[in-house]
């Protein structure tokens, strides 16, 4: 007897091959049948007339390592049909842990208490006797290496002897079972990575046959020899790169687009292993601090609200945030009026205001403002910002090479829209109702794409032998609603129902990867 029959359902199955009506039979944690055939005997039945059965979505970009500890139950994922998440991207992540490296990712991944482990196991450990809603998957961040390695002192460049280190320390941690390597080079420390660095640890993450996941230098003015940069890296490493959230910040700078995407073409026609993420929304969302320049970011937190409450610091970087050299200064590609805060834990009243706004509110000018603002904050700030116009957004999820990744970040009580909806969004508007592309194609970006990069052997597709992350929707009704998501009806992580008729059931049937 099987364990599940889900009957009549459509099979979008992930390859972006053509949908196929079948029956599919799951036993245990696996998908063991699928075929015309008639089955009656199984302990659950599933009707799945009128249904589109696809793999559960795979969300290559999240920022989900805390949440997992926090809200283990992970209802947020499973509300959009994603049952595996890759997290420790941007370069920030939970291991190997040193001191400090708690508060260097808290803006971005929250806080949680007590950091009971110290490297990739017994992080894993952690969350597996916590049990965990949906499947996780996780890279070596550049920041916790750089922060294990060089403490304090990380806002320089390594030396010899510190970069063999971080190699010896990356290369334990993908053996004990990390799926990749990732590095912010916008944000502190790993903006002072210097070339011979990247190379010497990326050759790591090569001879491991893992992936190499970078948000690169500069999204804005100077996109193009950022991007120019990484791909260079990855054809002198031979290692698979993948381009966090692809875009091009700035209203002067999006006729840039084409230039990255012809760029990427280039290079796999060259043989460079590259491809990209986006999430399907034209405003992101960091931390209010990014907004300052890389030699402040540099400095903690306190040192940092230090130098905002003097004048003469602040004098300079004024003329830094205004004259960016090397740097993205988002404050000058975006400009104040599509700058927002989002939460502020020492300045609620600001919450949901441009920095404009702000400005105008405190009698000030919006830079002004946000250094007064930045130099009282204790605890987190946090910002959405528009980033790119729509054209380009479309541009860049419909190309070839794209895969779905969030972005999602929780750090905060009122998290940017595409911690709830992101996978929803991209398939409700842009691939059903807009018709972008073919739904077999849509279903490809949220699944077997990613499994693809990430070299899973068993997700990411409705086949026989596969695990058992399967969603079930009904495409007419799917939408993103201010209440929750509509439209999805099933959810199952590893064979077990996470969503039983529309319903969160609570289950922790998730698994680390």
């Amino acid at each position: 007897m099987y364990d599940t029959l889900i009957s009549g359902a459509t099979i979008v199955d992930g390859s972006g091959n053509a949908p196929y009506k079948a029956n599919v039979a799951l036993f245990g944690d696996s998908i063991v049948f699928i075929g015309k055939e008639g089955i009656t005997r199984a302990r659950t039945q599933i009707d799945g007339s009128g249904l589109v059965l696809a793999p559960g979505f795979i969300d290559i970009h999240t920022h989900t390592d805390l949440e997992a500890l926090r809200n283990n139950r992970m209802a947020v994922r499973i509300a959009q049909g994603i049952t595996t998440d890759v997290s420790g991207n941007c370069g920030i992540g939970t291991f190997p842990v040193s001191p400090g490296l708690d508060k260097a990712v808290a803006d971005v991944l929250g806080t949680y208490s007590p950091w009971s482990w110290t490297e990739y196991r017994s992080f894993r450990d952690t969350l597996i006797s916590r049990g965990i809603g949906i499947n996780e998957a996780f890279l070596v961040s550049h920041t916790a290496l750089r922060l294990a390695v060089m403490g304090e002192d990380a806002g320089r460049e390594a030396t010899e002897e510190e970069i063999e280190r971080m190699c010896s320390i990356l290369s334990d941690e993908l053996d004990k079972g990390a799926h990749g390597f990732s590095s912010g080079l916008y944000y502190a420390p790993c903006v002072f990575a210097g070339r011979e660095e990247l190379i010497r640890l990326l050759k790591v993450v090569k001879g491991k046959g893992k992936l190499f996941a970078v948000h690169h230098r500069c999204e804005g003015d100077d996109v193009e020899a950022s991007l120019s940069e990484v791909i260079s890296l990855a054809a002198e490493t031979g290692v698979r790169l993948e381009v966090s959230h692809l875009k091009a910040i700035g209203r002067e700078n999006q006729g840039k687009v084409e230039s990255l995407l012809s760029m990427i073409e280039k290079a796999r026609e060259s043989g460079v292993d590259v491809k990209f993420d986006q999430y399907p929304y034209t405003f992101g969302s960091t931390s209010l601090f990014s907004l300052l320049p890389p030699s402040i970011l540099a400095l903690s937190r306190l040192e940092q609200r230090l130098a905002l409450s003097l004048e003469n610091e602040r004098e300079e970087i004024r003329r830094e945030i205004l004259n960016p050299s090397g740097w993205d200064s988002i404050y000058s590609m975006v400009g104040p009026d599509d700058i927002k805060a989002i939460y502020l834990d020492d300045g609620k009243e600001y919450a949901g205001l441009t920095l404009t706004e702000i400005g105008k509110r405190r009698g000030q000018d919006p830079l002004e403002a946000l250094f007064d603002i930045l130099a009282d904050e204790t605890g987190l700030a946090v910002m959405e910002d528009v980033t790119e116009s729509e054209e380009n957004l479309v541009r860049i999820m419909t190309h070839p090479l794209m895969c779905f990744g969030s972005d999602s970040l929780y750090s905060s009580p009122h998290p940017h829209t595409r911690s709830r909806h992101a996978a929803v969004e991209f398939l409700s508007e842009y691939v059903i109702k807009r018709g972008l592309m073919p739904l077999a194609s849509g279903i490809r970006k949220l699944s077997g794409e990613a499994s693809d990069r990430l070299s899973f052997c068993d997700r990411g597709y409705v086949r026989e032998g596969y695990k058992a992350d399967l969603v079930l929707f009904r495409p007419e009704a799917l939408a993103v609603e201010e209440e929750g998501n509509k439209g999805l009806e099933y959810v199952l992580v590893n064979g077990v129902l996470a969503m039983d008729k529309g319903r969160l059931t609570g289950s922790l049937s998730g698994s680390v990867i």
